[in-house]
């Protein structure tokens, strides 16, 4: 699974100060700021207004008492969104050691930081942040050895950092960058053109771009996606809808950009042009997931003959994917799930319509591929974890590639005419390390390793564990603490999960991690179905009306660590954004006695109406709609976080996080959400709700990922007992 305008939060106007002196406010049982154990205390939260809105599903009739949260431009939802920051700052700054904390993870956080060089020509390309930069820096060098040189700084993009980059692109002569900007964290991209000679923008300006930036034809333009303008005010939450391709050509307006395709017959399909490396063909892309299909259909055209129309490979949508790799001669290398669920690469060969396998289908499932120095990469997934391969570009196996253990490694990728590839490889006691692989000696040499201040990798421990979910299946999990914890139950827990989207948990490092797990915090990452780890039926296993499947992985991984004695449930906390947040929203009312804290971040929170904002019809089929049919109804309102709080129960903490900008996962979400649990909690423990201002669906500038981190973790910390020492 990113403005609120939070002109909205700050509004000087008589209208605005009115409704938010006049927002009343009520007291209910909450944890008393400062003990932390839940016992006496009673928090004063804003009184949240209930409206008559009822809708009718299939003849099941659903309230909406929150609907009016949903209208960004109004100064009543400023006014409730300033009143629940001033409560939920008030408790976090009774915490006493949040500002240390903040402190503790801004020396984590500084260490210089590098992704892998690719190559233009003689040129090459790589960005850096030197530890607390709130963007990183992109530089150019000529060859690997030489003085790396300024290209492109983010950080001058906004006075506070909080406008980021977003695409990033370079012409195939290396002579121009298309870049994006991203104001605040929104998903929307301008897009700008830098000359590399001269490091000045050219004139060019591109606006209503989200999802990709541009695939560049020679060094004369581009094809681009974009959407129709949205309704002035209303561009963070109006839906997007029939997105077209053009092409720009360098030094014109976008308003004489050429039309390439369009679908007028069907709203919500994504469709995007990217041109080979050898510039010969332009592939289009089209799916359609608001129709609950995760496919796409695919068609070229070929511009060294002039091609004006696109010839089908695959017509028709369905839920089998095709991407292209690369092209060899006349045909296509390119990368399916059509009949092989774990993946294949195949050649297809358009004058006579057929196909050929070139890497048939493996019980492991392909989690990675393409082309570099005449040579095809792919990694595999074993139990999580993978293993890199070489082959020729027919397919046979040349060489694998030894990883430096048991982790993640990823990149694997460049131009035909590399000598060599960069690939990273991490884990979660591994911090990323870049390696350079020689394709002609078949090494692999280390290229870059940092150094985080006070890390000791030999202190920590990486463990897999397989458990049982509720219906028999074997579940992977991993767990990473301090050597010598005691199995007696009093370890404090980190429990995390996403679980959607066939997107994989790989392990990964992260610095910040480092202040729960030096405190003594077990961090577990669960690895449920309806992620990518086992491949496509894994997905589908947590999918539509088989999303209870996730839910129910999660639940067994918190059992399973408590009956393991690692934890307990007054010592167990759960984490997750985005799909994650629906994960331990629906967990949390399904088993609030499982758990004492809970962190959700802009989460999909109201799976009845999530496909009437902004991008969110494009998870359909993940989740179904539930106004495609009953059964899909059914299952959503019957997991619906929403939907399901339930009046005079027990909650444990909740501290429910959000932003302004998000227009991926609209904030309106979370608000509901919130309001729900704070009308619902019988208990005595907090129902928080923090709202960032310009940050989208993730954290904007490094200044705003460390001050949320910071009250993330510090109210974990609190709920779960431990105090901190450094």
């Amino acid at each position: 699974m990113r403005k609120i305008k939070f002109a909205f939060i700050t509004l000087a106007t008589v209208v605005f100060l009115a409704v938010l002196l006049s927002t009343p406010l009520v007291s209910v049982n909450a944890q008393k700021s400062g003990d932390g154990d839940g016992n006496g205390g009673r928090l004063t939260y804003p009184a949240t207004k209930k409206v008559d809105q009822v809708d009718d599903y299939f003849g099941t009739k659903v309230p909406d008492p929150y609907r009016w949260l949903e209208n960004n431009d109004s100064p009543e939802v400023a006014a409730w969104v300033e009143a629940e920051n001033k409560v939920t700052f008030a408790y976090l700054d009774k915490i006493p050691y949040r500002a240390q904390l903040k402190d503790r993870l801004t020396k984590l956080l500084n260490y210089p930081k590098y992704t892998a060089p690719s190559r233009r020509g003689e040129w090459f390309v790589f960005s850096k942040n030197d530890g607390l930069q709130n963007q990183n820096v992109y530089y150019i060098q000529r060859g690997l050895d030489a003085t790396p040189e300024l290209l492109l700084d983010p950080n001058k993009f906004s006075a506070d950092g909080t406008s980021r980059l977003g695409a990033f692109s370079w012409s195939p002569k290396g002579n121009y960058v298309l870049y994006g900007i991203s104001q605040g964290g929104s998903d929307w991209n301008d897009l700008y053109v830098l000359d590399v000679a001269s490091k000045k923008p050219l004139n060019d300006h591109l606006q209503w771009i989200k999802n990709g930036g541009g695939s560049w034809l020679g060094d004369e333009g581009f094809f681009y996606s974009r959407y129709p303008a949205p309704e002035k005010g209303k561009e963070l939450y109006s839906k997007n809808e029939f997105q077209t391709v053009y092409y720009h050509k360098l030094g014109t307006p976008q308003s004489e950009d050429e039309l390439i395709y369009e679908d007028k017959e069907h709203s919500q399909r994504f469709q995007g042009v990217s041109v080979t490396e050898d510039q010969r063909f332009a592939i289009l892309s089209v799916s359609e997931r608001g129709k609950g299909k995760d496919g796409n259909a695919l068609s070229f055209r070929d511009l060294s003959k002039g091609d004006k129309a696109f010839t089908p490979i695959v017509a028709d949508i369905t839920n089998d994917s095709f991407g292209v790799l690369d092209d060899i001669g006349d045909k296509f290398l390119i990368r399916t799930n059509h009949g092989a669920p774990n993946g294949k690469v195949v050649l297809y060969d358009p004058a006579t319509k057929t196909w050929k396998d070139v890497l048939p289908e493996r019980p492991e499932p392909l989690e990675g591929s393409g082309t570099a120095g005449g040579k095809l990469f792919a990694t595999y997934l074993k139990d999580v974890t993978t293993r890199a391969y070489v082959y020729s570009l027919d397919g046979k196996l040349e060489n694998e590639i030894t990883l430096p253990g048991l982790g993640t490694a990823g990149g694997f990728g460049g131009r035909n005419d590399d000598k060599f590839v960069f690939y990273s490889f991490t884990s979660f006691n591994a911090p990323p390390a870049i390696y350079q692989y020689d394709i002609a000696t078949r090494k692999s040499s280390v290229f870059r390793t940092v150094e985080i201040p006070g890390f000791n990798a030999n202190d920590y421990e990486v463990k897999q564990v397989f458990y049982n979910s509720k219906d028999g299946t074997r579940v992977p999990m991993f767990l990473t603490y301090k050597k010598g914890i005691k199995l007696d139950g009093n370890n404090p827990t980190l429990l995390y999960g996403y679980g959607g989207f066939n997107i994989t948990t790989n392990p990964s490092f992260s610095s910040l991690r480092l202040a729960l797990l030096e405190q003594g915090v077990v961090y577990a990452s669960a690895n449920m179905r309806g992620g990518g780890e086992y491949g496509e039926k894994w997905h589908e296993a947590g999918t539509k009306l088989k999303k209870q499947n996730v839910f129910d992985d999660f639940i067994a991984a918190a059992e399973y660590l408590i009956k393991e004695r690692y934890t307990s449930s007054a010592k167990l906390a759960i984490d997750g954004a985005s799909n994650g947040g629906l994960l331990v929203g629906a967990v949390a009312n399904q088993r609030p006695d499982l758990f004492r804290a809970v962190h959700q971040h802009a989460g999909v929170m109201d799976m009845l109406r999530y496909h009437t904002f902004t991008i969110g019809w494009n998870w359909a089929a993940d989740y179904g709609r539930s106004d495609a049919n009953e059964a899909e109804f059914k299952a959503l309102y019957a997991y619906s976080p929403v939907h399901n709080i339930k009046r005079g129960t027990k909650y444990p903490s909740i501290l429910v996080t959000t932003a302004d900008h998000d227009d991926r996962v609209v904030p309106a979400h979370s608000f509901k959400y919130a309001a729900a649990l704070q009308a619902a909690q019988a208990g005595a423990d907090p129902i928080l709700i923090r709202i960032d201002t310009k940050s989208g669906h993730g954290a904007s500038s490094t200044t705003k990922q460390l001050e949320q981190t910071a009250d993330i973790y510090s109210f974990i910390f609190y709920n779960l007992g431990v105090t901190p020492k450094w």
